[in-house]
């Protein structure tokens, strides 16, 4: 058992971590800008919360945060009560939001001169995925503090891996959201078109699902995409920014992302209509209005 924080309790942190408690049976502190929240946590997890980063980073082995964005990410860091002012010397802190390569880099920087590591490890796998324990996580940072936190990350995980160094995490996450951009794009041109064509879009799927049309997004979005439901997945409020962060990247490092540019804008399109909190795959209303 190890002694471990939790900072962020949103859709993914609150039963993150509760695996951690529940399923690792670690002792497991919270901190939440929302105290409430935290106190819910408590009540339903046990365990015990913090009034401030600090505080809860405390002695702690291992400190994890699962945060809004790169600013975000720093108030709860390196911020005046975040938890670097108190992490332990040989401590690892595990950051799971999806941030940029550059704060993650930053952040191992700092870490490195506290005397503790500093592991850049964005998941995917959505609201569902956290709540089950099947999250893909994608670390950037040395070997060694990899190897003494992948027993406990194993908590809320199927798949945990050491992409390279820091910030290489993050960089992993940013292909994996250019490629979901890509493919909800396609399904929801598909799924329209077939509508159009006036074919059961159900038979459709269950053909073309097993060849190499098939993808996650298929298997798990064309039934509510088909009804017009979005209100099962990833906001398209994070997932601009998250597509953001992958086009600030491209400009950095010269890569060309005209799909990804242009499925971004369609993002914009449906936020106008006032999509901002449906799932990713309301790429579809923004083709049927």
């Amino acid at each position: 058992m190890a002694s471990v924080a939790f900072l962020g309790l949103g859709v993914m942190g609150y039963p993150m971590a509760g695996h951690l408690k529940n399923k690792g049976g670690h002792d497991v502190t919270v901190y939440n800008r929302t105290k409430p929240k935290a106190e819910q946590w408590v009540g339903q997890h046990g365990g015990s919360l913090a009034a401030t980063p600090a505080q809860a980073a405390e002695g702690k082995d291992f400190v994890f945060s699962c945060v809004g964005n790169d600013d975000d990410l720093r108030s709860v860091t390196a911020g005046p009560e975040g938890a670097f002012k108190s992490m332990k010397k040989g401590s690892v802190f595990i950051d799971n939001t999806t941030a940029s390569a550059e704060v993650a880099r930053e952040l191992a920087a700092a870490a490195e001169a506290g005397g503790f590591s500093f592991l850049d490890a964005p998941v995917s796998g959505g609201q569902a995925g956290a709540e089950n324990g099947v999250l893909t996580v994608m670390v950037g940072g040395e070997q060694d503090a990899f190897d003494r936190a992948k027993p406990v990350i194993d908590a809320f995980a199927r798949m945990v891996g050491l992409m390279g160094s820091a910030g290489a995490g993050q960089l992993t996450k940013m292909i994996n959201q250019i490629t979901i951009a890509g493919l909800v794009q396609g399904l929801a041109e598909g799924i329209h078109f077939g509508k159009k064509a006036g074919l059961d879009i159900e038979k459709v799927i269950e053909v073309i699902s097993k060849g190499a049309a098939g993808s996650w997004q298929m298997e798990n979005r064309h039934k509510t995409m088909n009804a017009g439901k979005y209100d099962f997945g990833f906001a398209v409020d994070w997932m601009r920014k998250d597509l953001g962060i992958c086009l600030a990247e491209a400009d950095r490092n010269g890569a060309r992302l005209p799909v990804t540019a242009l499925v971004d804008q369609f993002y914009k399109d449906v936020q106008a209509m006032g999509g901002k909190r449906w799932d990713t795959s309301s790429l579809l209303a923004r083709l049927e209005k």
